[in-house]
């Protein structure tokens, strides 16, 4: 099968390429799935486990992309909850070959049904941003109706779920970006926004809920803002800046059915936008991989028409 693979860690964006690998096989309460369409998140090649297996070996070369819709081809032995020619989305597992393929493997718990009304390209640009967001919001940061939510990036994949999602839960939403993010993040729900290029963050006052996706300088001054018993949340790895008298929680996010089923949901009936920022085929997803400019949304790869 044709895969995009990454070389070794050390390559960075250049060890990235097109080639054919072996198609995989079902283990016990795996399915195979015929990929359609892929999900790209471009830190993946800075992830341990884009290069180990989960005993800590080296797997390189390495298949890239975790998120995927497709149909269901084969199961492994003890699959449950899933049949053959079922069209499905979901996030394949950190230390095994990802979906950037024609095929992938991976564990059934982690795949939830697809409807015949939601594209392939459209399903395979929600299962990491949406399920981060949600995770992050409700799971994490007990967003309740009628609290104020700092959403950093949200104009991209992560923070325009994120604005979305806290603006239909009653939340008010401050998004944060660069000045030419201003209308796209006021477009996917946020109430206000903060240019970090010009403006001063410390101005937003006090918020309940802090979603960060940036990090460094920027996440000390929003721990900052933190009310007292709010939350900081942070997907950037361990928390650095913590709030006075609120948590911080950083975390990695979960395959998790119910809830991408919710999220699903929200797109057929229109509460939930997807934010595509390109399209590219297989044989073309190298170069979509690497963009030369500066890409907004989520980059999604149609291994299929």
């Amino acid at each position: 099968m044709k895969a995009i693979i990454a070389s070794a860690a050390t390559a960075g964006p250049a060890g990235i390429s097109l080639a054919d690998r072996p198609e995989p096989a079902a283990a016990i309460n795996d399915v195979v799935v015929e990929i359609h369409a892929a999900g790209w998140v471009p830190t993946e090649l800075g992830w341990p486990s884009t290069w180990t297996d989960r005993a800590g070996r080296d797997r390189a070369p390495a298949i890239l992309g975790h998120e995927l819709a497709g149909v269901v081809r084969s199961l492994g032995y003890g699959t449950t909850g899933l049949s053959i020619g079922q069209r499905v989305l979901g996030i394949a597992d950190w230390h095994r070959d990802g979906t950037l393929a024609e095929y992938v493997a991976v564990e059934s718990r982690n795949l939830s049904p697809l409807p015949g009304d939601v594209e392939f390209a459209v399903g395979a640009s929600l299962p990491i941003s949406g399920l981060t967001a949600w995770q992050g919001l409700f799971q994490h940061g007990r967003l309740r109706s009628g609290q104020t939510v700092l959403a950093h990036g949200a104009a991209g994949a992560v923070g325009s779920m994120v604005a979305q999602l806290a603006r239909e839960a009653g939340a008010h939403v401050i998004g944060t970006g660069r000045s030419a993010d201003r209308q796209r993040a006021l477009d996917f729900g946020a109430h206000e926004f903060v240019d970090l290029e010009s403006d001063a963050l410390s101005d937003v006052g006090p918020v309940d809920l802090v979603f960060d996706v940036i990090g460094g300088g920027i996440q000390k001054q929003s721990a900052a803002l933190v009310r007292p018993g709010g939350a900081l949340v942070s997907i950037t790895g361990p928390v650095e800046a913590r709030p006075a008298e609120g948590s911080a929680i950083d975390f990695v996010v979960e395959a998790d059915r119910g809830q991408l089923d919710e999220i699903v949901q929200r797109v057929r009936d229109g509460r939930l936008r997807p934010n595509i920022g390109a399209i590219a085929e297989l044989d073309d997803a190298v170069g979509a991989l690497n963009p030369s400019g500066r890409r907004q949304g989520k980059t999604v790869i149609r291994v299929r028409a």
